[in-house]
């Protein structure tokens, strides 16, 4: 069976193409910070709270903690955060902003806050609305 739709037709093209840019765009923005744009979202995550653990942050961005453990590990030595294995736990690591880590979000954090309102310039509220409902619906129909 031959696919009749134009390519540019297929949503899941669309998000990813959309998802390429966005990333590219904030790569360009982080680079002066020695940060990827998927370290900065953990950073953002512990920005808003420190000390989680590695399987919490996995699971809030829906990823398999052995590609954050690998982040984790590279924002380790970049010397933004640290990782201690609580006595009640010794299995799982909790994962703490440096100095040097809560240093980067009055530089990095702005610069975030700044892209977001950037991309979503022109959009009503209830367009915001629509958007996050209907990209909800798209990822629960792919499960």
């Amino acid at each position: 069976m031959m696919l009749k739709n134009n390519i540019n037709d297929f949503i899941g093209i669309m998000i990813h193409r959309a998802d390429l840019t966005l990333t590219s765009q904030m790569k360009k923005k982080l680079a002066p910070y020695d940060i990827t744009a998927e370290q900065n979202i953990i950073m953002l995550l512990l920005w808003n709270k420190d000390g989680v653990t590695q399987k919490e942050i996995a699971e809030q961005l829906n990823k398999d903690q052995t590609n954050i453990a690998r982040m984790i590990f590279s924002l380790e030595k970049k010397g933004f955060i640290h990782r201690v294995t609580p006595e009640y736990d010794r299995r799982s690591l909790v994962v703490w902003l440096t100095e040097k880590g809560r240093e980067l979000e009055n530089l990095v954090a702005p610069l975030s806050l700044e892209f977001n309102q950037k991309i979503t310039e022109g959009l009503t509220e209830e367009e915001l609305l629509d958007f996050k409902r209907i990209i909800a619906k798209i990822r629960q129909n792919a499960c």
